[in-house]
């Protein structure tokens, strides 16, 4: 097997040289240029993410300049991404950057781990690609990867896959290491060999590299691994929306912590168990506002996030007086141009401009 897995490396590695795609953050060995790449392309597609990272880069070029600013600015650069999360513990780790690194983004693993929203396999892709730590790194691509080539059928998403996977990508980083190739060079030629070559569905085996050794090949199992536990069936929740509309201005609040969108701005919101009529709606609507509003559906759709289906509708209703201070002070009316500046679920955008048009 020790030869296998030397092939492996050998034939990966080669496969990189001449397939890597020209990415802006291979092109360079600043850790924090790396850091923001690794978790913009967490849950992220490269096609998707690099217009986000372009933009990220340019508005915050360095750790300073992402701590410096305010948490909106980050969220509504990050806008439609999803994952906010993702946005929040960046700048709080930028910040925590500043106060403990003097703002020098640091490289070192054991560093990096100490940083919040800074996970083993994020602090592993930056160390080896930025300092040459031989750590592997171990996503989604390189699950695909190694449970393919070596025939691992233990499911990727239980308990004892960790341990597993990570034996046999260490075993290679170390073949890695033997062979003088940079370990960061080595994470990003698996990483990229399974976004590219070794693909979901319909990989093309004739023309891969490591065919020969490949276990999935050899039994015509590439369609069935890697092997994934089914994931619990999606949580359906009925959100309904409540434009309040005085004049050309609209009442937007914050959302809390503890639900989806955290820190980002929506509109009044109910929630009820089912699609509920209008009636039903007046009363939680009038509980909400102390006012008994006269409401209109003016758009619907269904959004799908990794552990819910929500079915969204929107009301909006026409003011002719403020509500009571109370209400207001759990929002504020803002002008339909400022309501796109601010950071919001994707989909608001839609909605605005539904406003916007009338």
């Amino acid at each position: 097997m020790a030869t296998a897995e030397k092939k492996i490396v050998k034939e990966i590695s080669e496969w990189f040289e001449s397939n890597r795609r020209d990415l802006p953050w291979r092109n360079t060995t600043d850790p924090y240029i790396i850091w923001v790449s690794e978790i913009i392309l967490q849950q992220t597609r490269v096609d998707q993410g690099l217009p986000y990272f372009n933009r990220f880069i340019k508005k915050f070029p360095d750790v300073k300049s992402l701590a410096s600013a305010h948490e909106d600015q980050v969220l509504r650069l990050w806008q439609g991404l999803g994952y906010y999360s993702r946005a929040r513990n960046m700048h709080r780790c930028a910040v925590k950057i500043v106060q403990i690194h003097h703002g020098k983004m640091p490289s070192v693993h054991s560093e990096l781990l100490k940083l919040p929203g800074i996970g083993p396999y994020t602090a592993a892709a930056v160390s080896s690609i930025s300092a040459g730590e031989p750590l592997p790194v171990i996503d989604g691509n390189v699950f695909r990867v190694l449970s393919r080539v070596f025939g691992i059928d233990t499911p990727v998403n239980s308990g004892s896959a960790k341990k597993i996977f990570n034996d046999k990508a260490a075993v290679l980083m170390q073949e890695a290491v033997k062979k003088k190739i940079f370990p960061g060079d080595y994470n990003q030629a698996i990483m990229e060999f399974g976004a590219l070559q070794c693909v979901p569905a319909n990989p093309d085996c004739q023309r891969c590299p490591v065919s020969s050794m490949c276990s999935a090949r050899a039994s015509g199992t590439q369609d069935l691994l890697p092997v994934k536990l089914p994931k619990a069936p999606k949580k359906e929740r009925f959100i309904n929306y409540l434009i309040l509309k005085y004049g050309n201005k609209v009442w937007m609040k914050k959302r809390q912590p503890g639900d989806v969108w955290e820190g980002l701005f929506d509109f009044l919101e109910t929630e009820t168990k089912t699609a509920s009529g209008n009636m039903v709606l007046v009363k939680k609507f009038q509980k909400l506002t102390g006012t008994r509003p006269g409401i209109r559906l003016i758009h619907s759709l269904k959004h799908i996030l990794t552990h819910q289906k929500l079915y969204i509708r929107f009301f909006i209703t026409e003011l002719t007086a403020l509500p009571d201070k109370k209400f207001l002070a759990n929002g504020t009316f803002v002008t339909l141009q400022r309501a796109f500046r601010l950071p919001k679920p994707v989909f608001l955008d839609g909605v605005l401009r539904k406003l916007k048009e009338k």
